[in-house]
């Protein structure tokens, strides 16, 4: 079998709580046991390693609980595929362990989950050697402001130098409310363009079923790293748009 490309690809911004850790593994549980592709995560966000931590989660309520047991023997029957790999490092370590990855299997995309600022060790480095960024972002002045700043920089020192591999950056509006105006998006689009940035068309809204993992009262589960969204709660989540939309740019 001929070796496919591995893309890299990470949803990073300096900015705290943004949900980058929750779309990374929205989108790579998706991509993973929906559409079928070959997926790996390194989670070099230190000191918490939120993924890592929800995999041990994940896997400790699935064996010691007969209905996700179930889920996942039914899963694993009919896509005939693993979980996927979870691997803790730091970010200076983060491409070594990817290039490790790489080696043990035929993988279309390894996320990397990476600390919230550019200050950490080997951040900059490790961003660099991305093929796509996504950039999680609010209508929240201070949090646009801090992302437009962490954007740009990225844009003028590393992409438009052609100082690294990353063959396109996309801001990513996320935790929306749907109270607010469409105007006043609209307005931050404008903005945003005028900086030579670019922004995803589809939209995450603000919503508590992104919090919503595996529990002992077995609720359909939204976010984890062993299943997709369930298919309940799918809907109006966006997801399925944004991996879509995903897709088409980095042509996977």
């Amino acid at each position: 079998m001929e070796k496919k490309e591995t893309l890299f690809i990470a949803f990073s911004t300096q900015k705290g709580g943004m949900g980058k850790t929750t779309l990374t593994v929205l989108a790579a549980s998706y991509l993973h046991y929906v559409k079928g592709c070959s997926v790996a995560i390194v989670d070099c966000d230190y000191p918490q390693h939120s993924i890592v931590e929800m995999r041990k989660r994940d896997v400790e309520q699935v064996m010691r609980d007969s209905h996700y047991k179930r889920m996942a023997h039914v899963q694993f029957t009919t896509l005939k595929r693993k979980a996927y790999p979870v691997e803790e490092c730091t970010a200076g370590d983060a491409v070594r362990v990817a290039e490790e990855l790489q080696k043990a299997g035929n993988l279309d995309f390894i996320f990397f989950d990476l600390p919230g600022t550019l200050n950490s060790t080997g951040v900059v480095k490790t961003l660099a050697l991305m093929d796509y960024i996504f950039a999680p972002v609010s209508a929240d002045r201070v949090v646009l402001e801090s992302t437009l700043d962490f954007a740009a920089s990225l844009n003028d020192n590393l992409i438009t130098t052609g100082k690294s591999n990353i063959k396109s950056l996309h801001l990513v509006w996320n935790m929306v409310d749907g109270r607010e105006r469409s105007e006043l998006y609209e307005a931050y689009d404008r903005a945003i363009a005028e900086l030579g940035l670019q922004v995803l068309k589809t939209v995450i809204p603000d919503s508590k079923r992104f919090r919503r993992e595996l529990t002992e009262t077995h609720r359909p589960v939204f976010r984890s790293t062993l299943f997709p969204v369930d298919r309940s709660l799918i809907k109006g989540s966006n997801i399925e748009e944004l991996v879509n939309e995903m897709g088409q740019i980095v042509k996977r």
